[in-house]
């Protein structure tokens, strides 16, 4: 049975990367006090073992699937990327930079040191930072280094070897370096700092939107009285009652009909009729003055918020105060704008003026929204069916700029094919974000492409490597499990120090940056258990989208470096 089993394993590669994913998903998902092996670590270990059978994988199918990775993660951090340079982010984005610094120079010194080869010091690298993507441009760099077959295969085989055995300290002792060791070392409550910063900025709370159960525009049912203020009027009229809030009469059920309401229409007593406006008009101003029903039919409208892309010609340089009277704004309301290329969020005025490129969030009914989006520009509708067309076209786009070779006194400088797929991610997601009218990919086939396209390259790795797994784990384990602990521990003490001495962080996100900074997500979650607050994570996202980025470049740098 077992002779079957690992015959159809040889025959048919692609079930051995499919048992590899089922086994590294299952088991990565457990976890202890919120530290786990992930799904990474455990495909590529289950890789491993299942290699031991001697399958053979064609190396064009990791190339695919990383391709397909690195795109994803470009796409994903590219507006943080920019955004993080070109705003106030800009110190969390240098001291990214200066933490991936340390990142690769203590891994580096220490691989010379201990005499390791370009593949054993790539998963050094690789494993210690917790930055298994790396190990794709550190793959490519090494064939390109024109070595004896033989001689880069050894280094292939070492390298997840070196990374299994450095990556599950990387992991946990990040996590307690950060949230336990760090603020300690520092003299930092961290718990405190946070409640103190939360008190310091509750002001800039908002709330409402998508996942709360409160909102900022509601639509209620009130009766008119006989000899109430709106009984004769038009809805028009009506609304006009409020002149300092915007609320609109949107239905209206006379004699047990609904109809629909315009603003002509007439209002009578007895009517009851389906209001829409800021919750706190209603409730603290028709609340007192009118009869609120309970009417369900009535109120059972379609409704929806959309983020519209400002291009018409009419709107552009027109105050909101002027839109406002436009019959296509009628039901409908502003929820935010966001300008520019650093997506600066612009206050909602009377005398704010809209540019062409703005993105608005308007919320309504639907037909009021699909009236309002007509005269304003493009709509951005969330869709569960992505731009393949976009995501060819950049990958493909990306690889061929990547695969150009610049000779510099006969060194070939190239970002690789891997390298240019990661710019493009970064070039297009931004692009994306700041012009929505093509390039849609909805998050689940983000995380599809980021987390699948890893593990499969991973998996492929895992199972070539494998036949050379035990002997190299013989050869190199307690040792390079040991320089893994100081190659983890260094580069987070000095980034915790240089972050409150010479960037001056307020200790509320310091260690939130590092971990950004790092890319270790195991040790954000540690750090705001121990903060009891969310607050760490403000300082992890400008720092995640750069540390992402050139910790993955740097892993064709080691191999530039050693080889």
């Amino acid at each position: 049975m077992f002779e079957w089993f690992a015959e159809t394993l040889r025959k048919y590669p692609e079930i051995a990367i499919f048992l590899s994913l089922a086994i590294g998903y299952f088991v990565g998902k457990f976890t202890y006090k919120g530290l786990g092996l992930g799904a990474v670590t455990s495909t590529l270990l289950a890789a491993v073992i299942i290699g031991q059978l001697g399958i053979t994988v064609s190396p064009n199918v990791k190339s695919v699937f990383f391709l397909m990775f690195l795109f994803a993660v470009g796409y994903s951090v590219g507006p943080q990327f920019v955004r993080g340079i070109a705003t106030d982010g800009l110190p969390q984005a240098a001291f990214s930079v200066i933490v991936c610094i340390y990142c690769l120079a203590v891994p580096v010194i220490l691989a010379m040191i201990a005499g390791y080869d370009v593949g054993s010091a790539a998963g050094l690298y690789a494993g210690s930072q917790t930055i298994s993507a790396s190990m794709g441009l550190a793959t490519d760099a090494i064939n390109r280094l024109g070595l004896p077959p033989e001689q880069a295969t050894a280094m292939l085989n070492a390298m997840p070897i070196a990374y299994a055995v450095t990556y599950i300290f990387g992991t946990a002792g990040s996590a307690v370096i950060l949230a336990l060791v760090g603020p300690r070392l520092l003299g930092i409550d961290l718990a405190a700092a946070c409640k103190d910063y939360e008190t310091r900025h509750s002001a800039a709370a908002e709330f409402g939107g998508a996942g709360s159960a409160w909102h900022r525009f509601e639509l209620r049912a009130y009766r008119i009285k006989p000899n109430g203020p709106a009984a004769g009027l038009t809805a028009a009229k009506a609304e006009a009652l409020l002149p300092h809030a915007r609320v609109f009469i949107e239905r209206i059920r006379r004699d047990g009909v609904i109809q629909e309401a315009t603003a002509d229409t007439v209002l009578q007593a007895g009517d009851v009729v389906a209001v829409v406006g800021p919750r706190d008009v209603l409730v603290d101003v028709l609340g007192h003055e009118a009869e609120e029903v309970n009417d369900p039919e009535l109120q059972n409208v379609p409704a929806e918020g959309v983020d519209v892309f400002v291009t018409s010609k009419e709107v552009d340089g027109k105050t909101l105060a002027d839109l406002a009277k436009s019959p296509a704004a009628r039901g409908v309301f502003l929820r935010k704008i966001v300008r520019g290329a650093t997506a600066v969020v612009i206050p909602i005025l009377p005398d704010t003026v809209l540019h062409r490129g703005d993105i608005l969030t308007l919320v309504g009914r639907s037909k009021d929204v699909a009236a309002a989006t007509k005269h304003i520009g493009y709509a951005d509708r969330a869709t569960d069916i992505a731009d393949v067309a976009f995501i060819g076209a950049a990958i493909a786009l990306g690889a061929l700029v990547g695969a150009l070779v610049l000779n510099i006194a006969g060194v070939p400088l190239t970002l690789s094919t891997a390298g240019g797929a990661l710019i493009s991610g970064l070039v297009f997601g931004w692009l994306r974000s700041v012009h929505p009218t093509f390039g849609r990919i909805p998050s689940s086939t983000v995380w599809f492409m980021n987390s699948v396209g890893l593990n499969v390259f991973i998996a492929v790795v895992g199972i070539s490597a494998g036949p050379g797994f035990v002997a190299g784990l013989k050869e190199l384990g307690i040792s390079l499990f040991l320089w893994g602990v100081v190659a983890t521990t260094i580069p987070l003490i000095l980034a915790m120090y240089t972050g409150k001495y010479l960037f001056k962080f307020d200790p509320a996100i310091l260690f939130g940056a590092c971990a950004g900074a790092r890319t270790t997500t195991a040790a954000l979650g540690m750090i705001t258990d121990a903060a009891k607050s969310q607050v760490p994570a403000l300082g992890y996202t400008v720092t995640y989208a750069i540390g992402n980025t050139l910790l993955t470049i740097w892993g064709m740098v080691v191999v530039m470096l050693l080889g």
